[in-house]
């Protein structure tokens, strides 16, 4: 059998890939990626081609982009062979990324340094790695121009010490939510809506969204894989716990 005419079942490419079956219908259903055929017995097949698309599938979701922009990136109509150049970009990316968390790897290794040394690391390294610019553009699109404009000049007009007191006060609000996850304590109870008004209040340094707004702020930090790994390295779980924490909030709020 040739490269050309293998064919792999649901099951061998959930063992090649790492992902899930459930995975795999979904990328059917929305269209991003259909199997090649079919066996006798009904069990969905992929070809080496099927495979390639699911590559790029998984490398562009390890760099964050949404399934609406890999469709549109993969099927773009006026690039639809160029395969090798895409790589070579999405490997470019791949690159930056790694270089970029190389350097947040040391800053918070220098951090650490740091604070066992009983030294004070200088307010301009403690920020090194980081790169608030990054997502502009996909920012814009989602929250619009004026929205982003005027975070970026709140963030610009802080501190050294104000910035650093808003990121202790996200890290207290996550570590506080993170005990009431493994607590089991429902995302109705009035702790947790006290540690979502501070969340609101924290957000609302930059932006105030109204109810809807702060639920589909919510919404991507399941939604969104940079968003879940972030809160889901503080606990397992957090990203949706903080979510419908969130919806319970602007529910109450809604309601009266």
């Amino acid at each position: 059998m040739t490269v050309d005419t293998a064919r792999w079942t649901t099951a061998e490419v959930v063992r090649l890939s790492g992902v899930t079956s459930r995975t795999l219908r979904h990328y059917d259903a929305i269209g991003l990626l259909r199997p090649a055929g079919s066996t006798p017995g009904g069990q969905r097949e992929y070809g080496h081609e099927e495979l390639l698309r699911l590559q790029q599938v998984l490398v562009l979701r390890e760099l964050g982009v949404g399934l609406g922009t890999i469709a549109e990136i993969l099927d773009d109509p006026d690039d639809p062979d160029d395969r090798a150049r895409r790589l070579r970009e999405h490997h470019a990316w791949l690159l930056a990324e790694r270089d970029r968390l190389d350097r947040l790897a040391r800053t918070v290794a220098s951090t650490i340094e740091s604070l066992e040394g009983g030294t004070t690391m200088p307010a301009e390294q403690l920020y090194d790695g980081f790169d608030h610019t990054q997502y502009e553009q996909e920012a814009r699109e989602r929250w619009g121009a004026e929205t982003v404009d005027r975070s970026t000049r709140t963030w610009e007009s802080l501190t050294a010490d104000e910035r650093a007191a808003h990121q202790r006060e996200m890290h207290d609000v996550n570590a506080a939510l993170a005990e009431h996850l493994a607590a089991g304590t429902p995302v109705t109870d009035a702790a947790v809506r006290g540690l979502v008004a501070r969340h609101h209040a924290w957000v609302s340094r930059f932006w105030t969204p109204d109810p809807d707004a702060y639920r589909g702020l919510a919404a991507t930090y399941v939604d969104d894989p940079r968003f879940t790994a972030t809160y889901d390295a503080v606990a397992p779980g957090l990203a949706v716990y903080l979510r419908d924490a969130v919806d319970a909030h602007a529910d109450a709020v809604a309601g009266g």
